[in-house]
């Protein structure tokens, strides 16, 4: 149990806490902007399958 406290205490007082959780908030900032460019990109690609389909199809 002495083991346990005493690698929290490092733990705590160390840098590599810190450091771990500004990489993952860096990181969840990066995949949540990829994921609204993917959304917002998907968005526009479908609203130009769907005018190109009206028009191919009004032509026809």
């Amino acid at each position: 149990m002495q083991g346990m406290i005493s690698k929290v205490q490092r733990f705590l007082i160390s840098e590599d806490g810190p450091t771990a959780v500004e990489y993952a908030v860096m990181l969840a900032l990066i995949l949540v902007a990829c994921i609204s460019i993917v959304h917002t990109l998907g968005t526009s690609i479908a609203a130009t399958f769907t005018t190109v389909n009206s028009t191919l199809a009004a032509s026809s």
